[in-house]
């Protein structure tokens, strides 16, 4: 049976690796983007775009799917708040459904760093951090909300602190802590970060649960 998943921001640094992924792998991929001739620029004639406003779907857009990936960005500082809503939006679409399961992309600070602490305490600390902040705060607001959620199909991941374009590479698999390499770099590349996803989408070795990844 072939996978059929929705991408929100499938032309994303993220959401394209993850479409271009399904895509090698033969899955059916819906692309939720804001223009659908970037989509089909970017990753060909094999997706099918609907070009719409992610706060905009409703549940008719989703129904038929399989998986839906939020791989919703902003670098709007001021609209950081936009992860919780569109996470909240999500869930209430498919309250109590076994399908379509909801795969979130979760930011590092939520992953715990010893000592009862997570990485978003540390980031707290760091001087002139306004900047960057405000959506470290928020997708932790967005894991907090997805711990508390009930009768909802979902899987998260937390990419490492450095989640960086490139290409696939070695990787290994870990749950809530932050993760270092050999080299003592938390970091991870997008490509990575796909094939991760995917696999999970075919899979489904997490339910309900938050995991992270790191490059080797």
């Amino acid at each position: 049976m072939t996978l059929s998943i929705g991408i929100i921001g499938a032309t994303g640094r993220a959401g394209s690796e993850i479409a271009k992924e399904a895509i090698s792998r033969g899955m059916q991929v819906t692309a939720f983007v804001r223009s659908a001739d970037k989509a089909k620029e970017m990753l060909g004639d094999k997706v099918t775009p609907i070009q719409k406003d992610a706060f905009e779907i409703q549940k008719k857009d989703i129904e038929h799917l399989d998986v839906v990936v939020d791989a919703f960005a902003t670098r709007d500082m001021g609209k950081a708040y936009q992860h919780v809503d569109l996470a909240a939006k999500l869930i209430e679409l498919v309250q109590g459904q076994a399908e379509p399961r909801l795969f979130f992309i979760l930011g590092a600070g939520s992953l715990e760093t010893g000592d009862g602490h997570r990485l978003i305490d540390r980031l707290e600390k760091m001087p002139n951090n306004e900047s960057f902040i405000s959506i470290p705060r928020e997708q932790f607001k967005e894991y907090q909300l997805l711990m508390n959620t009930k009768k909802v199909n979902w899987v998260a991941i937390s990419p490492s602190a450095n989640f960086v374009p490139g290409a696939q590479k070695d990787y290994e698999i870990g749950v809530n802590e932050l993760m270092k390499n050999a080299a003592g770099k938390s970091e991870v590349t997008t490509g990575t970060v796909a094939k991760v996803i995917i696999d999970e989408i075919a899979e489904s070795k997490h339910q309900n649960e938050r995991f992270t990844v790191v490059n080797k």
